[in-house]
């Protein structure tokens, strides 16, 4: 595989967050309006500023970009459409960064926006994929916590990585939520309590379980001149990586896309995992966490449990993880999820995250994993940001 060219002439700002609600009466295109709404306030720029869009969903549905595009009053020359959830922040990311940089686009709002309506995880369940529908429900197999518990039995058996392995992490994660005021988890959690909290799906128990609520996440792609002209701090893109259907071989998913591309990510950005200030990966289940940490050139895998017993995962700790909270303890606002890391991760560089800075944060490493059937994840992507201009 050859080098990746550059991101030059790329400049990524203006994180938005839409704060989250465990249920909302308002459909997944009131909250894309509130993301739009919210970039606006943030750069001072109105639809008609606006010649590119990103989106992603899971309750948007019949409506795709194309519906979107109406919906809110854009007029752009470049739209894509991102159905991949946890990937698509990583995924949006690349494509915008692209389209500006060829001259396709010069501001592209990347939105993902949810709405949690009380029969809203039914329907996503009902027609996630038809893989799901075809060939584990007719079974009575079905939904993520199942499907994560056989993941985890795996991993836990092959790795020697145990319940309070994973515990730390998420132990860890809710103390840098609690500096969050958006974060839907406001109660501290003890290692103690996580241990003993009730099984959902052996090993998955209560706090390996993310919270399923409504809410949208925004940013914005441009050029450097543009970002100057608007006056908005920005970061650049040292590299990114992509890969779907990776390891399609394994019995059950230990590994991830991350490993066939983790060379080739640190090679085009430079620097290495040490080099990294903070770490903001995707996190529906803490066994995903530990995976992507070793995917991703930290450690190796039958290293895990000692690695996470040697580091500090709060924010001013030896690995900054998940600053916000991560999903686990921020909340999973259906595809927002798969762009939560990325606007917490901008922020955290650009400094003007939601709760605690990490400090001297200036390099961010963010990742994504998405569209789980049965028992792996389809879709991962990985990217290396570091601030440009703080303005």
């Amino acid at each position: 595989m050859g080098l990746q060219s550059p991101y030059e002439g790329v400049a990524v700002c203006a994180p938005v967050t839409v704060p989250y609600v465990r249920f909302s009466p308002e459909s997944a295109h009131w909250w894309a309006g509130a993301a739009l709404q919210s970039l606006a306030q943030a750069t001072g720029l109105g639809p008609a500023d606006i010649d590119g869009f990103c989106f992603a969903s899971f309750s948007a549905a019949p409506d795709t970009v194309v519906g979107m595009v109406q919906h809110l009053g854009l007029s752009p020359r470049w739209m894509d459409h991102i159905p991949t959830g946890g990937a698509s922040g990583v995924m949006a990311l690349r494509r915008a960064a692209r389209a500006v940089q060829c001259g396709d686009a010069e501001v592209v709002a990347c939105v993902a926006a949810d709405t949690n309506q009380i029969d809203s995880y039914r329907q996503t369940l009902a027609g996630f994929s038809r893989f799901s529908q075809d060939a584990t429900y007719p079974y009575g197999f079905g939904g993520p916590n199942a499907t994560f518990a056989l993941i985890t039995d795996n991993f836990m058996r092959q790795f020697g990585v145990t319940r309070e392995t994973f515990g730390k992490l998420c132990v860890a994660q809710r103390h840098n939520a609690l500096s969050n005021p958006l974060a839907l988890m406001k109660k501290p959690l003890t290692l103690d309590q996580y241990m003993s909290a009730g099984p959902i799906s052996d090993p998955v128990h209560l706090f390996d379980c993310v919270m399923p609520c409504a809410g949208a996440e925004a940013f914005l792609v441009t050029t450097p001149e543009k970002a100057e002209e608007l006056g908005l701090s920005s970061a650049r893109v040292l590299a990114t990586i992509e890969r779907h259907n990776a390891f399609a071989e394994d019995s059950v998913q230990f590994r991830g896309g991350w490993e066939c591309d983790r060379e080739a990510l640190w090679q085009r950005a430079g620097c290495g995992p040490k080099d990294m200030h903070c770490v903001q990966v995707y996190d529906d289940y803490p066994v995903i966490v530990a995976m992507q940490l070793a995917d991703l050139g930290f450690c190796e895998k039958p290293d895990l449990p000692d690695f996470i017993a040697a580091n500090d995962f709060t924010i001013p700790g030896s690995l900054p993880l998940n600053t916000n909270g991560g999903q686990l303890s921020a909340g999973q606002a259906g595809a927002a999820g798969g762009f939560q890391n990325l606007t917490e991760g901008l922020r955290q560089i650009l400094r003007c995250p939601l709760g605690d800075q990490v400090p001297d944060a200036a390099r961010a490493l963010v990742s994504g994993f998405g569209l789980v059937n049965y028992d792996r994840g389809v879709c991962t992507g990985a990217a290396v940001l570091e601030r440009q201009a703080l303005r």
